[in-house]
């Protein structure tokens, strides 16, 4: 028990002599102290057994009355303050009422010090009740400390657990009934829930981070955690927590949202999902991206070389010898308007301001120069992948299919191309 120094004069030798005689009482001064704490004590009783408050409150007293008696303190009583701060905090007592009871201790044992003096003694006593109350205090700050540290440790611990069992459930593939149970239980999350799973590259998260910190001051359940190279946010959608009120929670963060995940069983595919999105964020980003407005861009990512060799062939006629830079980049222009448009040849000429002829004419030109015909709509379908991997083209280290198992081994990668 570390003992402060002050420039007090220490307690005077008939103090530390009433301090002795109430060594022999501590029955009586605990009988006392539990009277004084039961209201206090009721939030947590049920918490801590009697036996154990008890066998606590008497080291507590023999600490202090040794203190200022100024006796030796063996080393089993001298570490009750650490002792009670870390298994009061694994109990789950607050420590404000934890605190509350300790310092009950110094009424306690300075009315057993008065009790027992005489009126000669009364000055000394007064001038010694700074020691009786530095020795209380010192208890309560080792009490304190002690709760504070377990508490961090205990957090972290949990937090740990966390991550390792999300981490299972994405090496699974929520494929294992057992994993998807445990890893509700340890995320807090129902494992029949709905969910949406949002991603970012992990140097770019921090906006998943305050997203995942407000949802959880909110009451939602959350899990936030870096996947290989990205940062994966993971949130269980409920009656307040709706997809509506997640998106307005992210909506000035760049990020990939898959669609919504029904069952824990269906996160590992959704975070997979939410990744392949986030991959192929445009550089201007500033907001959620959706699966559904992307797919084109993650089946190109994901085809890797195939989607170089696709734009080659349907769209490789356009750089023949006998077509110029400029005929080349109108067609392109005609038929990249057209297909993200209504599909009408009215409203294309609209919007590149000419006649719908004239749109004609050039869908006529592509068709002989590619042996495409946007107005079919397979061909449509397919010229609007090439031109995705022709705008992708320059990317040469696109990757193949990437399974949830095989998330948490992928190497830290670049996103926006």
């Amino acid at each position: 028990m570390h003992t402060p120094v002050s420039d007090f004069p220490p307690p005077s030798r008939r103090i530390a002599e009433l301090a002795g005689q109430c060594l022999d009482n501590i029955d009586g001064l605990i009988g006392q102290w539990m009277e004084m704490i039961n209201p206090v004590r009721s939030a947590y009783a049920d918490r801590v057994p009697d036996a154990d408050f008890r066998s606590s409150a008497w080291q507590a007293f023999e600490l202090l009355l040794r203190t200022v008696a100024q006796l030796p303190v063996p080393a089993h009583i001298a570490g009750v303050s650490q002792r009670v701060g870390e298994q009061r905090a694994r109990q789950g007592v607050p420590l404000d009422s934890l605190l509350e009871a300790a310092r009950l201790d110094f009424r306690v044992v300075w009315a057993a010090l008065v009790q027992r003096a005489d009126e000669a003694d009364m000055a000394d006593l007064v001038t010694s009740a700074y020691h009786v109350w530095e020795a209380v205090e010192s208890h309560v700050t080792g009490i304190m400390t002690a709760y504070q540290r377990t508490v961090l440790e205990m957090g972290r611990r949990q937090e740990d657990e966390r991550r390792m069992w999300f981490a299972r459930l994405l090496e699974s593939e929520g494929r294992n009934p057992t994993v998807v149970r445990n890893a509700a239980l340890a995320l807090g999350f129902d494992a029949a829930g709905t969910y949406l799973c949002a991603a970012s590259p992990a140097s770019e998260g921090s906006g998943l981070h305050r997203a995942a910190t407000a949802l959880r001051s909110a009451g939602a359940p959350v899990q936030y955690q870096a996947v290989g190279g990205d940062a994966v946010l993971v949130v269980e959608l409920g009656r307040r927590t709706t997809w509506q009120s997640v998106l307005v929670r992210l909506a000035s963060t760049p990020c990939g949202v898959s669609p919504q995940a029904n069952g824990l069983a269906a996160v590992p595919r959704a975070a997979v999902l939410a990744i392949a999105t986030a991959q192929v964020l445009p550089p201007d980003a500033r907001s959620p991206r959706l699966l559904e407005d992307s797919w084109l861009d993650v089946l190109v990512r994901r085809a890797g070389d195939f989607g170089t060799d696709l734009a080659t062939d349907v769209l490789g006629g356009l750089d023949g010898p006998s077509v110029s830079a400029t005929e080349a980049a109108r067609l392109l222009e005609t038929v990249t308007e057209h297909l993200r448009g209504s599909g009408s040849i009215a409203d294309t000429a609209a919007a590149l301001y000419c006649h719908r002829n004239t749109v004609q004419h050039r869908f006529a030109r592509f068709h002989e120069l590619t042996g495409r015909d946007v107005r079919r709509p397979d061909d449509a379908a397919l010229v609007a992948v090439a031109l995705r991997a022709r705008t992708a083209a320059a990317d040469q280290n696109l990757p193949g299919p990437v399974k949830a198992g095989q998330l948490l081994a992928s190497p830290s990668r670049s996103h926006r191309t």
